[in-house]
């Protein structure tokens, strides 16, 4: 399992009440796993459900969780809905 790092911004840094954290997993999808598995309440899951991701800087759209491939280091963006402009 690889080790990389989550980070959170605006409300999903306010859901989880961090700004970053670090999982162990071998795709997007466990690590989104892992996070829902560290804050199970209804509101982080709201929020992870409404925000783009990014891996490594790029963005992940409409590609499958499972199918994206994390290693050592990748770092995961989770970008909830912003308003204003």
């Amino acid at each position: 399992m690889a080790k990389c790092t989550i980070r959170y911004w605006a409300a999903a840094k306010e859901a989880a009440g961090t700004a970053e954290e670090r999982v162990e997993a071998d795709t997007l999808a466990e690590a989104l796993e892992a996070a829902c598995r560290l804050h199970p309440d209804d509101r982080f899951l709201r929020v992870l459900g409404a925000s783009s991701l990014l891996v490594d800087e790029r963005p992940v759209g409409a590609r499958p969780h499972a199918g994206v491939a994390v290693s050592d280091g990748t770092v995961i963006e989770v970008l909830p809905p912003f308003a204003g402009g």
